[in-house]
């Protein structure tokens, strides 16, 4: 596979943006973004003026999209925050992992000492298997945090890794 990356442009590609996080964020499952937030909730959640995100694409084709942030201000600035999100497409294809490990890689360009995910939702065992393998473990659990639309309360997740 030749996955390419590249950093999105805010405004030229909101709408590439939205076409890959879209059905992630009406299924309600994955992310705390409202899912019935349309455009403007789906991208304030996942892209705010603190993120810079890059689109996964193939042949043209989009798969994937991450973004990467401070995860606090001031004091807690050393820290990053990222989230992922693939296409239908992408299943199966090794999209999520590269994009992992670009983001990875990023951080560590960009000068953060670390990464950590607020709000995993423990039913998203195929993306915690995959941070897990990359070494990011698990430091709380919050129980019932998340309302999952089919599961009902489920426990959400704290993951870090020291870069």
């Amino acid at each position: 596979m030749s996955l390419t990356l590249r950093e999105a442009a805010r405004g030229a590609d909101d709408a590439l943006v939205w076409e890959i996080i879209r059905p992630t964020v009406e299924s309600g499952a994955y992310f705390c973004a409202d899912p019935d937030g349309g455009i403007a909730g789906g991208l304030a959640y996942f892209w705010p003026e603190t993120a810079r995100v890059w689109i996964a694409e193939e042949a043209g084709e989009p798969l994937g999209c991450f973004y990467l942030r401070p995860n606090q201000p001031g004091n807690g600035s050393h820290v990053c925050n990222a989230g992922y999100c693939t296409t239908g497409a992408a299943r199966g294809r090794g999209v999520a992992r590269r994009m992992l490990d670009a983001s990875l890689d990023e951080a560590r360009r960009q000068g953060f000492a670390a990464m950590q995910y607020n709000f995993v939702v423990a039913t998203n065992t195929r993306a915690i298997e995959i941070w897990q393998r990359a070494g990011f473990q698990t430091v709380d659990r919050l129980p019932g945090a998340f309302r999952h639309p089919d599961k009902g309360r489920v426990d959400a997740l704290v993951m870090f890794k020291e870069l």
